[in-house]
């Protein structure tokens, strides 16, 4: 054989251990429990970071506001230095729709050593907390919800605040409950990237891993979260993990630290409003925050290439050189590994609505976050670090590992 054909063999041999070794991380059934109602309803504040959301608002806050919820629950959106009216905004939005009371605060610039978001939920968690909620639900401005959304997300997370024992009925009971916001895909850029974004993320995160509990894994999505208010007081939030970049995963490590149990899934009543017309927007949201994700260390960003260019970039082109060059066991590997690559790819293409034809352009969009990595590397070992809504972060650390 080749050393191309023994190069494909190595990636269709990661893709076989990928499709049935990484906690099935191509499913997308993953989805919220539905369970029973409970005997009370607990208490819930919902606390809303928002800067520079007024293009936005006016889709996702009214959906909060009219939450069917059965109990108490309220609502903190607080305005991080916003310079298009975000905050006057929201108050006249609740004063049009009404439904569930809201608070806007600002808690001013952050103080050194926080990321923007981070201060803002500090705040926002800290106005909450004075009501004594027995939850917290943290969305971001660009989320929104179908009516039923808070009341499915605390009926899912049980009734029991001792993560270390199971809830009513002996269902697990969780202290995180977290799903990750269907993302808008309408344009040709988000289309080729959204999916794949999602279907990395669980690949990195397998959702089964971390509704497991015999698992380390930790992760959440930050765009909805709704946590218990004892765990965050015992996972020292937001105070522990303020100079995260990746505040959700590192939320969800610093729960599971403290012993908490965690479920994330796929959303079905949860959406993305915020769109993303062109490639600079996507790649924008990537690379503020890929090279955090790599603890900002040469060794992982060379490792990750390396595994990218192998996993992704080497079957279409073994193929193609196989079936060129006439080199057949080449093509075969490669061939078979560039298969098993789009079969796992077709259930998160599904799930957003997008044709199946759309799978072998997989290792496309595998290059382009590849190139996004090493744009978000570049940019921080030059000072630039990461910059969000009008903010730079230096030099920012990683979401911490807290097991």
């Amino acid at each position: 054989m080749s050393a191309l054909a023994w190069i494909a063999t190595a990636s269709l041999v990661t893709w076989c251990f990928l499709l049935f070794s990484r906690g099935f991380y191509w499913r997308t059934d993953q989805r919220l429990p539905g369970y029973g109602e409970p005997a009370r309803w607990p208490d819930v504040a919902v606390v809303v970071p928002a800067r520079d959301e007024a293009e936005v608002l006016a889709l996702s806050l009214p959906s909060l506001l009219r939450q069917d919820y059965p109990g108490r629950a309220e609502i903190v959106l607080v305005d991080d230095g916003s310079a298009d009216g975000t905050g006057e905004l929201a108050r006249s939005l609740a004063a049009r729709h009404g439904g569930l009371p809201l608070t806007v605060s600002a808690p001013g610039e952050p103080d050194p050593g926080w990321t923007g978001k981070l201060w803002a939920l500090r705040h926002g968690i800290a106005l909450a907390e004075a009501r004594e909620p027995e939850f917290l639900l943290l969305t971001d401005a660009d989320i929104a919800h179908q009516p039923d959304s808070l009341r499915a997300l605390v009926a899912a997370a049980g009734p029991s605040a001792d993560a270390s024992r199971r809830g009513r009925g002996g269902r697990d009971s969780y202290d995180l409950v977290s799903l990750m916001a269907r993302l808008r895909v309408a344009g040709g850029w988000e289309r080729l990237v959204v999916p794949a974004f999602v279907y990395f993320f669980a690949q990195l995160y397998p959702f089964r891993w971390i509704n497991g509990s015999r698992t380390g894994t930790a992760a959440a999505a930050g765009g909805c979260v709704l946590v218990r208010t004892e765990a965050v007081r015992r996972a020292g939030v937001p105070e522990s993990i303020r100079q995260a970049l990746i505040d959700d995963v590192a939320l969800a490590r610093a729960v599971r630290g403290q012993g908490g149990r965690l479920w994330l899934g796929l959303a079905d009543r949860v959406t993305s409003v915020r769109p993303y017309p062109r490639l600079r927007d996507l790649w924008a949201m990537v690379s503020r925050s890929a090279y955090a994700q790599l603890r900002h260390s040469p060794v992982l960003l060379a490792g990750t290439v390396a595994g990218l260019l192998l996993v992704y970039v080497v079957p279409p082109a073994a193929f193609a050189a196989g079936l060129l060059g006439g080199d057949p066991a080449a093509a075969w590997a490669g061939g078979l590994a560039w298969a098993v690559m789009a079969g796992t790819y077709g259930p998160m293409l599904r799930y957003y609505g997008e044709p199946l034809r759309m799978a072998p352009l997989l290792p496309f969009t595998a290059v382009l976050y590849l190139l996004m990595t090493v744009d978000s590397a570049v940019r921080h070992h030059r000072g630039a670090g990461a910059a969000w809504k009008g903010r730079t972060y230096a030099r920012p650390e990683a979401a911490p590992e807290r097991r």
